[in-house]
Formats: C-alpha cells, structure tokens, sequence
C-alpha cells in the first residue's frame, strides 16, 4: 500500500501555520469544514461500510474513497490527526485499545526470528504480551532492567530488531534517556518504539529525540475523561503502512463513537495537563519527606542522572506520582480506606484523581518475584492526579497519610 493509496485523503485537513502553539493544534488540528459539510464539530460516521464509485481496485478511485469502518473511517481519521500533529509524525493510527495499538504495531513490525529487546519495567499487559504471545510466533525477547538502561548501547546489540521502552516507567516513574537509546537503536539497525501514555506528547516528544514510533493508551490522558478505551501510534509513513496491514488482520479498530470522545477530550488535553503537571509537582515535594513514606517515585527523583535527563527531554513531569509506603501492604490499605477524594480504581489520566495498587491492578499477571525485581512493592501505591484544586487534593492525601503513620507504627521501617 502506497503513501497515495487508502489513506491519502488525510490532507483534507486544512493546513496549519508552523508557529501555532500546542493548544492551538489540538484544537485545530482537524479542521476541514468543506468535508464535513461545514461543521465546526466532525460528525460521527456512525457506519460500518461506505458507497464508492466504480471499481474500488483502480488506485484513482482508492484515494477517494473509503470502504469499510474495520480498515478507515473519516471519524478515525480526525482523532488520529492531533495526536500526529503533537507527536510531529508523519501519520497517526488509532485502535480499540492502548493494548490492540502496541499488539498490532509488534506484530505488523516483527516475523519469526527476529529479536526484541525490552525494557522490564513496562506496563504489565505489555510484559505478558512480550512473554507469553510473542513467543509462540518464533520472536524473542530480551529483557533489560533498570540497572542495565544506563547503557542502551550494551543492550541494543546488531542483529537486534527492535526495542522498546517507556519513560517514565510505569509505575516506579523512572527516567530514560532517549536520544541516547535512539543512537543506539540507529547504530544496531534497529527500531526503536516508545510508550509516550504517561508523558504525553505535551511534556515529551520521543519522535524528535530519534525515536522511529511511539505508542499511546489513548484512554488514559489523550482522551482524559475516563469514558473511552482507545489506543494510538504515530510515527513514519512507511512503518505505519506496514502496521496497517496488521491492523486490518486483526481488527481492533476503533469504534467511529469512541474516536468522537478521542477527538473530543483531545481539545482540552493541553488544559488538563497544565493542572496535572502543578498537582504533580506540589504534591511530590510535599510528601518526599513524610512519616508514611518510605520512598516518593516521580519523574527525576530516582538520581542526579535522571533529574538531568528528565530536564532535557521533559517540558512537564506529569500528574502521576508513585508512593511506596513504609507500613507495606496493611499501610497501602489503609491508606486507600482513608481517601475521601481520591477515587480507589485502575487506570490513570482522567480528570478525576485515583489510586491503585499495581501489584494488585496494572501488574497483576506478574509473580512475587518479578515483581520484586521490577521494585514493586506491595505496599507500593500508584496516584494518578486529577485537575482537582491543589489544595483540596494535598489536604486528603496527606490527612490519608497521616492517619496511616499514626495507626501503624509498629510495621514502619
């Protein structure tokens, strides 16, 4: 499939001047009026198949017209759009989940024999697709922890197809550096996928430090509202098309109503993360020194080193931070007993504020001892902060806290 094949119609987006700024794209990244009979808001193309002229073989006839919901669909189109604008990709997919983005990307990129080297701090669902499915399809993976990051280039060795990694991991909140991990990538030949969800492309832009394809859970920050499961990938034109075929195989396409709630919390994304970003930042220096607290995770906090790289390559830290408590597990549940604000649930990136317990949530499918190796303990707990008022948000977290190092002394270390 050429460049001017299905999916050269996303130039009916207007084109944007250079110098407008990132919320300002978000909010116009999708504009083509004269397509979609002057709406200002893209209706849904709630269809699943589509008339055409004539034969839908002629490659004239194929760049103009769409054909089934499974392979395109114009509403797809408009949520795709921000997401490669921001990136600053060529092109942008997006897919029923983040999961069904990163399955499809792996497997659209991969065959049998080739080796990928990953990074063994990834969201659970990631390791258990690179541990258990992978594998049976002849791809090894080679795991890479913490200690060994440091050093991609005595990770990423010749013969290495691609690597992937997150940053900030997920959910120790470590920092990587990735211009240099993308050197290393170019100097193996091999291709390097980054999980951009916790960042976001307002706080870091993987693409422009040399990383060739990011990937996104769009149900957490890019849709922001906690009602959509949706995922993405953006990157090059000539990787994307060999991730399309895969799409289409396999199918996990994004519904035409599920990518209007994409599009929609989109707008809005450069708004809630300005909030985030503060409640990260106040929230993180105000509990680094508490009672509770045997070690505060958040991005830069893990050494000099990190802190130097995540000033390089992050415009914003994020809104999630990390809490190891020092009473364990009987710690981490009280303390979620203890919330009044904070809603008790998984996932992360709404405008509402939770908290989970990884071992128990997003890394669940791992043992005790992967579990251990990857620094998470059971008394870890993960908060994902809303656009709440600061102070409101400071105020239950550290009361919450404050009730657990008075009522477990004795189990603190």
């Amino acid at each position: 499939m050429s460049g001017e094949g299905e999916r050269a119609h996303r130039s009916r987006f207007d084109p944007l001047p250079e110098w407008i700024g990132p919320s300002t794209r978000l909010v116009h990244a999708a504009r083509r009026p004269d397509y979609n009979a002057g709406a200002v808001v893209p209706p849904i193309y709630q269809t699943s198949t589509f008339h055409y002229p004539g034969p839908f073989s002629e490659a004239s006839e194929r760049s103009r017209a769409y054909l089934y919901t499974r392979i395109e669909n114009p509403t797809q189109e408009v949520a795709a759009e921000p997401i490669r604008a921001l990136e600053g990709a060529e092109g942008a997919r997006v897919f029923g989940s983040g999961m069904g983005a990163i399955a499809t990307t792996l497997l659209g990129l991969l065959r049998h024999g080739d080796e990928i080297v990953a990074l063994a701090d990834l969201y659970g669902g990631t390791v258990d697709l690179m541990s258990h499915l992978l594998p049976k399809y002849g791809v090894h993976v080679r795991w890479v922890h913490q200690d060994e990051t440091a050093e991609p280039e005595s990770c990423v060795r010749p013969g290495t197809r691609l690597a992937y990694i997150e940053t900030p991991t997920n959910p120790t909140l470590r920092v990587l550096d990735i211009e240099r991990w993308a050197r290393a990538a170019d100097a193996a030949g091999a291709l390097l996928v980054i999980d951009n969800t916790f960042a976001t492309p307002l706080n870091q832009t993987p693409i422009a430090l040399g990383a060739d394809l990011v990937v996104h859970s769009a149900t957490k920050y890019l849709a922001g509202h906690s009602d959509v499961i949706a995922g993405a990938v953006a990157g090059s034109t000539r990787l994307l098309e060999r991730i399309d075929a895969a799409h289409v195989a396999l199918g996990a396409t994004l519904d035409p109503f599920a990518a209007f709630l994409l599009a929609r919390g989109l707008k809005t994304l450069a708004l809630r993360m300005a909030r985030q970003n503060e409640n990260g930042r106040r929230l993180s220096a105000a509990l680094r020194d508490h009672p509770a607290v045997r070690a505060l995770h958040y991005p830069g906090f893990g050494s000099a080193e990190e802190e130097a790289i995540a000033a390089r390559q992050m415009r914003g830290r994020g809104g999630i931070v990390s809490l190891s408590l020092a009473g364990g597990e009987h710690a981490a549940r009280q303390f979620l007993q203890r919330l009044r604000l904070v809603h008790v649930a998984s996932s992360l990136g709404g405008v509402e504020s939770l908290v989970s317990v990884p071992a128990e949530t997003s890394h669940r499918q791992l043992n005790a001892e992967e579990l251990d190796a990857r620094g998470i303990d059971r008394g870890l707990v993960r908060i994902s902060l809303g656009i709440e008022d600061t102070d409101d948000l400071l105020r239950d977290i550290t009361e919450a806290l404050d009730g657990v190092a008075a009522s477990v002394p004795a189990t603190r270390d």
